[in-house]
């Protein structure tokens, strides 16, 4: 069957992402699913460049912070006192926060970017905000949605497919 990417299809994708220089920035090892059509299941370019692509075509989308993951907030950089976190704490560990600024209750993700001797450095940067990406992906399935996940606005996976 030769499927094509259109509206209300879901699509699945195997992909990477590299930054412009060619680094392997997400090597892709799950393939990505998504419900194709406006539904903010992927980012927009990327849902224009697979659009009408049948199983087994390509494309390569180069997309600028802005396309992506957003440019990078030095706002979002927080200093906070070392005895507020847990005693076994790394860098790389994520906790969830409100940022500094009153004009949004948005709960962020913050990284442990440095911790030093009585204070610990937070990012809430997406850690890849500020980054130009090369998304190069291949069409390996195309179905028809049901009318549940067209309703929903996101694709339903069977109960079994998940790992705990």
């Amino acid at each position: 069957m030769n499927r094509q990417v259109v509206k209300n299809t879901v699509v699945t994708l195997d992909y990477s992402v590299t930054d412009p220089d060619g680094e392997l920035v997400d090597a892709g090892q799950e393939p990505l699913v998504y419900l194709h059509g406006g539904y903010d299941d992927i980012f927009p370019m990327i849902e224009e460049a697979v659009q009408e692509k049948r199983i087994g075509e390509s494309v390569i989308v180069k997309m600028q912070p802005d396309d992506a993951f957003g440019e990078y907030d030095a706002d979002l950089i927080q200093i906070e006192p070392r005895t507020g976190f847990p005693e076994e704490l790394q860098v790389g560990m994520q906790f969830e926060g409100v940022p500094d600024s009153d004009d949004d209750d948005d709960i962020l993700i913050y990284r442990v970017t440095e911790i030093a001797d009585d204070k610990v450095v937070l990012d809430g940067n997406h850690p890849l905000a500020g980054m130009a990406l090369v998304f190069t992906c291949t069409v390996t399935d195309v179905r028809p949605a049901s009318a549940q996940e067209i309703e929903h606005g996101h694709i339903h996976e069977g109960d079994c497919e998940h790992d705990d």
